[in-house]
């Protein structure tokens, strides 16, 4: 059973990849900065390192998710795991090839109470847990992250209206940092006296005064918080798939250090592998049809999602890496007028969400009441 349990989990690794790697790439697309192979690589690049980071920095998370949710005491019955792992499988990978953003949050949250109520009956479900745990963080995400990328947008705009035409250089020969501005006019910030002394800087078009060095500009800043969020989300989403292994444990060890590095590193794999292969149409969903953007508008809502995520992700309170990302771009939309957001994608979008919890729950209850006679 542990070698099968494995492999559902690694699917599930799988699917969530398909349609979650979106929530953090959309932003490069739908702005213009990035193509979607590249995003998408880009994407994956940091799920893929966000996942196997879990392990050390989210165990609240996995302890929430295999043993939190039951009453003390309880042992799950051997196809429940498995019966979960199905339920949430099935309904990722039908969203992911329809192009629907849904949350493997959810899709877990309604298999396990799908499958939990089958196995133990509604008394040995944890429902305070369940409800202070997993629903609220939920509800309240989607509402925390369009009131926060409302705020930090207008912010964001006025930085990015002073910095454009602008730039720092970094001079590496000369041990300099040398300000650019709009007329290309240059002022040296800082120099070392020194070899050894550091020198840190950040924007973009040093070239055109003539200057050698490294530079990083507006678009840039984007690239990186759009990898900031993918690792957060991977970060955020990993623990709560590799619970599976250890459902139902009135504590959440590892047989040994050697299973759980093996185990994050599988799921991590995994979730990359699913990002590239079929993270492409979700991403469009997101990118193209639920409000137009500019670079400064993706930068503000990759902020928002990252930000959210990994403060609740360390905490362990699973909020939804979908609800956070779209309910971010949904509020850039409405900053520029409700005719600039796309109301059916939108609507889809939000039945989408509403349909995960219930039919997360039939599909791994059926698959309890299957397993239950195989096992």
């Amino acid at each position: 059973m542990e070698l099968s349990l494995f492999v559902f989990v690694l699917a599930l690794a799988y699917a969530n990849g398909t349609n979650d790697v979106s929530k953090a790439i959309a932003t490069l697309v739908g702005s213009g900065v990035a193509n979607y192979r590249t995003a998408v690589i880009w994407g994956t690049i940091w799920t893929t390192v966000g996942a196997a980071a879990s392990g050390v920095v989210a165990g609240a998370m996995l302890n929430t998710f295999s043993s939190g949710l039951f009453q003390p005491g309880v042992a799950a019955p051997p196809a429940l795991a498995g019966a979960v792992l199905v339920g949430a499988i099935a309904w990722v990978l039908v969203a992911s090839r329809t192009g629907l953003p849904v949350s493997t949050t959810h899709a877990l949250t309604g298999a396990l109470i799908g499958a939990g109520l089958l196995a133990f009956g509604s008394r040995g479900l944890a429902w305070p847990a369940i409800t202070q745990k997993i629903a609220l963080p939920l509800l309240l995400s989607p509402v925390l992250a369009l009131s926060l990328s409302l705020v930090l947008h207008p912010v964001m705009r006025v930085i990015a209206g002073r910095w454009e035409g602008s730039c720092l250089c970094v001079m590496p020969a000369s041990r300099a940092l040398v300000s650019v501005d709009a007329h290309g006019n240059t002022r040296t910030l800082f120099q070392a006296s020194a070899l050894g002394q550091p020198v840190v800087a950040v924007p973009s078009h040093c070239d055109r005064a003539g200057l050698q060095g490294v530079t990083v500009g507006l678009d840039t800043i984007h690239w990186i918080s759009s990898g900031l969020t993918s690792l957060a989300r991977g970060v955020n989403d990993a623990p709560k798939i590799l619970a599976m292994l250890l459902l139902g444990g009135v504590v959440a060890p590892w047989p040994s250090d050697t299973m759980k590095i093996a185990a994050f590193a599988g799921a991590a794999l995994a979730m990359g592998l699913g990002s590239f292969i079929g993270g492409y149409r979700v991403t469009e969903v997101l990118a193209e049809k639920v409000t137009r953007m500019n670079h400064v508008e993706g930068l503000s809502a990759n902020l928002t999602t990252s930000s959210l995520v990994l403060v609740t992700a360390t905490m362990g309170l699973p909020v939804s890496t979908t609800h956070v990302s779209s309910s971010a771009i949904i509020g850039i939309g409405l900053l520029k007028g409700l005719r600039a957001v796309r109301w059916a994608t939108v609507r889809d979008m939000v039945l989408a969400w509403i349909v995960t919890l219930p039919v997360s729950a039939l599909l791994a209850g059926l698959a309890y009441v299957i397993l239950s006679q195989l096992l």
